[in-house]
């Protein structure tokens, strides 16, 4: 064995500080971390600025229809103070989820720039369709946005109306999720919706 070869380390070391054509590959792993640093920062605070409530009311199309029905309901101003925004029910908290969402959304862009909901009566002819798949993804998810606040395990039989525990308690045993009863809890139901059985 060759006693004056250098350890895999040193070897290692050596070529991290070679030049490229002008650079060491060392300072060039330095900027490609420093620079990655902030793009993910900037990024994150992109993704953190389309799940707020300003942002998902900037236009008319949600600001005039929607949101004016949200602000009807328990979720936007009830006793206890606690306000659900848009992106609690529509944007998944997970990263990988989160990031399939936004990408979804993206051509739920279409629809602005086309104008196909931008007015009322537009966005009533569509809502069936709007409804109906957001229903599929909650359903697909097994309502996991609303699970971010209500839990089966965590509701109790002494602070719940007895026939409305009953039904949450079926619901979990027969695997139910909440989108299968709750459908409209924040939304108008749309004129065409009919409940199952509902001829």
């Amino acid at each position: 064995m060759d006693s004056n070869k250098p350890g895999v380390l040193k070897r290692c070391w050596r070529k991290l500080k070679q030049p490229s054509a002008k650079y060491s590959l060392l300072s060039l792993l330095a900027i490609g971390f420093f620079a990655g640093i902030i793009f993910w920062g900037g990024f994150n605070t992109a993704m953190e600025a389309t799940n707020t409530l300003a942002f998902c009311t900037s236009c008319h199309e949600m600001r005039d229809t929607v949101y004016q029905e949200y602000k009807e309901t328990v979720h936007y101003s009830n006793r206890s103070g606690v306000r659900v925004i848009c992106s609690d029910c529509h944007v998944p908290k997970d990263w990988t989820h989160k990031i399939i969402r936004k990408s979804k959304a993206t051509f739920e862009v279409w629809g602005k720039l086309t104008g196909s909901i931008d007015t009322k009566e537009k966005f009533e002819a569509k809502r069936m369709t709007l409804a109906t798949h957001e229903w599929e993804r909650m359903k697909d998810s097994g309502s996991r946005e609303c699970r971010n606040c209500h839990d089966f395990e965590a509701m109790s039989g002494e602070v719940q109306k007895q026939t409305v525990f009953k039904k949450h308690m079926k619901a979990k045993f027969e695997g139910n999720t909440c989108i299968d009863c709750h459908k409209g809890i924040a939304h108008k139901l749309p004129k065409e919706y009919k409940e199952e059985g509902e001829d």
